[in-house]
This record gives structure tokens, C-alpha cells and sequence, in this order.
């Protein structure tokens, strides 16, 4: 009796891993977010401030269901989720505005803050996406 081998290929190996999923989908949010803030600004001409909010709004909802379905196949319902999503999403702007104005009145500038405090963000969202926005049955934080 022979056994059969089925080869996997590096990019199914890639995308079975949610955290290289989380990125991509963290990339495609942000192309999201520069696209509508272009094309509400530079084609509708709309005023800057308002094509900078259409963006990010856009880019949070596709990021919300994307993030959702894709990179963690959550089944808690999507309300659960979104209650969740945007308990994290109001820290996370709270922190953002707090870290940016620190380092820039420490005169290290506001775009090494932000630089920053993305980079701590980027994994933080990982762990609580993973275990409490959009947990897998049996998560850790999922009854939270």
C-alpha cells in the first residue's frame, strides 16, 4: 500500500496563517483608505478634511469585515463583533493622539510617534482580534 503525499504549496502555507492574512488585509485597508480620500478629494472635490474622513470610515468597515471573515472566520455574530471592534477602535484613537502629541512635545516629532505607536498597535490588534474581537470557539477572551 502506497501513501499518498498531496504537496502544499508556500502560498497556501502562507495563507493558512491568519497573522499573514491580518497584514494583507491591514494593507488593502489602508490602499482602501488613500484610494477614497483620493478620489473624494481629487475627483468629487470634496474639502480635504472630508475626503480624509470618507477614507478612514471606509477603510474601517472594509477592514471590519474583512479582518472578520477572512483573516480570523469568526462565527461570533457580527453585532458581538462590532461592539467589540469598536470598543478597540476608540482606545486605539485615544492612544494615537496621546503617544503623537507626546513624542512631538518631546521633540521627537509626531511622525516617530505615529510611526510608533502603529507599529505597537499592528501587534496588539493581532492578539486582541485574534482572541476577542473576532475569536474562534474556545478563544481565551472570547466570553469577555
Amino acid at each position: 500500500m502506497t501513501r499518498e503525499r498531496y504537496q502544499v504549496s508556500p502560498r497556501s502555507r502562507l495563507l493558512d496563517s491568519s497573522a499573514v492574512r491580518y497584514l494583507g488585509v491591514g494593507g488593502l485597508s489602508f490602499l482602501i483608505d488613500l484610494g477614497l480620500l483620493a478620489l473624494v478629494y481629487r475627483v468629487v472635490g470634496a474639502p480635504l478634511w472630508l475626503a480624509t474622513a470618507a477614507g478612514f470610515w471606509g477603510s474601517v468597515f472594509a477592514n471590519f469585515w474583512l479582518q472578520r471573515r477572512f483573516a480570523f472566520g469568526s462565527d461570533l455574530p457580527a453585532g458581538h463583533a462590532l461592539v467589540r471592534y469598536g470598543a478597540l477602535l476608540l482606545v486605539n484613537t485615544v492612544i494615537n493622539v496621546v503617544v503623537v502629541e507626546w513624542f512631538q512635545r518631546a521633540g521627537l516629532g509626531y511622525a516617530t510617534g505615529k510611526a510608533t505607536v502603529t507599529a505597537a498597535q499592528t501587534v496588539w490588534n493581532y492578539v486582541l482580534y485574534r482572541l476577542w474581537v473576532f475569536p474562534r470557539p474556545g478563544a481565551g477572551l472570547a466570553d469577555v
